[in-house]
């Protein structure tokens, strides 16, 4: 039997290899991300105002048939778990109104996203929805609002009333059962009334019931316009600038998009 081939030299020389491969296989398994739940419920009377800004995250809104806003949110981070708690959420409650609010720390050397999902009373005064990076998604939804994001697509589902949309990076999309059901008693009329649908790299369409009446002013500079319903155009500049009346006429409906098409559709409710 050769002993040397058991020498100590020879089997540290033989551990040092594999320990340097453990060493970076254990580096290479992922880290799994830090998370931190938030729940608060609040009460908000039907036709009250709710407001609701972030900065890296998605907002998901939903109508109820309570009289009260829930709001659950996650902070997910990959860095340092301290993170979690240097981004601070708070919600304001008055007796007609509720606002949430996103604060990071000023310094902005955390990388912590907020993803909120909220129920609403079924009608509602969405005052702002804003996020910076990240999505909206608004469904079931009365009344009237704002919704605004910088990267990300704004999609409103199953809505009445009026609700305008902006982005910068990414496409909307809003679907109307009916233009009436905003907050005030009287019907909207265009003289005071509009709705606003706009971004800079992204599609636009809107779907509206097939007896829907607006005045339409539309602009897409790289793109096409397409519409269902019925429109007597007024003006019109090689498909990429329409106006013109849907039906017998309503609240004027604005939408703008650069790079992008533009798609007026009927909406066709599940029954």
């Amino acid at each position: 039997m050769n002993l040397a081939a058991f020498s100590p030299a020879r089997v540290a020389s033989r551990l040092v290899p594999a320990l340097v491969l453990f060493s970076a296989a254990a580096q290479a398994v992922p880290q799994r991300p830090a998370v931190e739940t938030f729940e608060r419920t609040v009460p908000l009377a039907s036709g009250g105002s709710f407001a609701i800004s972030n900065v890296n995250g998605s907002i998901d809104i939903a109508g109820w048939d309570r009289d009260e806003v829930r709001i659950s949110a996650r902070k997910v981070t990959s860095g340092p778990v301290e993170s979690l708690s240097a981004v601070r959420i708070t919600v304001d409650v008055t007796s007609s109104s509720v606002s949430v609010a996103t604060h990071y720390p000023e310094s902005g050397s955390v990388e912590v996203n907020v993803e909120y999902r909220v129920r609403v009373p079924a009608r509602v005064l969405l005052a702002s929805v804003s996020t910076v990076n990240g999505a909206i998604d608004v469904q079931d939804v009365s009344g009237e609002g704002s919704l605004s994001t910088v990267n990300g697509n704004v999609t409103l589902a199953r809505a009445a009333g009026l609700f305008s949309a902006r982005s910068t990076n990414g496409g909307i999309s809003l679907e109307f059962l009916s233009l009436s059901g905003g907050l005030d008693s009287a019907p909207h009329s265009s003289a005071h009334a509009a709705l606003l649908a706009q971004t800079t790299n992204g599609s636009v369409a809107v779907a509206l019931p097939a007896a829907a009446g607006a005045e339409l002013d539309a602009e897409t500079r790289n793109g096409d316009f397409f519409s269902e319903l019925p429109l007597l155009a007024r003006t019109a500049s090689a498909g990429r600038s329409i106006q013109g009346r849907i039906g017998s006429g309503g609240p004027l409906l604005q939408l703008r998009t650069v790079n992008g098409s533009i798609r007026l559709q009927i909406s066709r409710p599940l029954v």
